[in-house]
């Protein structure tokens, strides 16, 4: 039988994360549109991120219905955080009254999220942007697999930071951080650092 979970975090009942999921404001829109396949896995960010940010959602599929209305949401200046020869590095909102931006983040592996960009056409249009200095990630159970890869959460995070700085919103990945410190405890010491140490 299944075990019990949260509707709201997706976690077993007696894993619940949301205790430790902020309620934070930005005045970015962030849209993670999670490819399909993603949505089931245990590390699910791009859920803690939409669950944390109180101007965020989360969309789920292959083909989004809907994407030019969103879009062209009024107020709001849409970019597709992806790297690319084109994009473009992100800076932070001027003084002035500088639109904010309608960003929208692909959530899944490259190959997934390649996918997304060829099977919705509007999303390949947009235009693109992204971050100038990665900071290292934080998902110790996974190796990047290439240097300035990091999880959904922490692009979203430090793309926030930059913009909107001196905002901060790392308090949006210590639900993140009690995730991997719980894999990390079930599977031992021992096992972690075979896998993963540093070595």
């Amino acid at each position: 039988m299944p075990r019990p979970r949260c509707e709201r975090c997706q976690r077993p009942l007696d894993h619940c994360l949301c205790p430790l999921i902020p309620t934070l404001v930005s005045r970015t829109r962030v849209v993670l549109l999670q490819h399909a396949s993603e949505a089931s896995h245990a590390l699910n960010t791009a859920r803690l991120a939409a669950l944390g940010l109180v101007n965020a959602e989360l969309r789920i599929g292959e083909v989004f219905e809907g994407l030019a209305d969103l879009l062209a949401t009024p107020g709001y200046r849409p970019a597709l955080l992806f790297p690319g020869e084109q994009a473009k590095v992100l800076a932070a909102y001027g003084k002035t009254d500088d639109t904010p931006l309608l960003l929208i983040v692909p959530d899944g592996t490259w190959r997934k999220a390649r996918k997304l960009l060829y099977l919705n056409p509007l999303l390949q249009a947009l235009p693109r942007v992204t971050l100038a200095d990665v900071a290292p990630s934080r998902y110790r159970l996974r190796k990047a697999p290439e240097p300035g890869a990091v999880s959904t959460i922490e692009a979203v995070v430090q793309a926030l930071n930059v913009l909107e700085q001196p905002l901060n919103f790392d308090g949006l990945l210590r639900p993140f951080e009690a995730l991997i410190e719980g894999q990390i405890r079930a599977m031992g010491d021992e096992t972690f650092n075979r896998n993963h140490g540093e070595g």
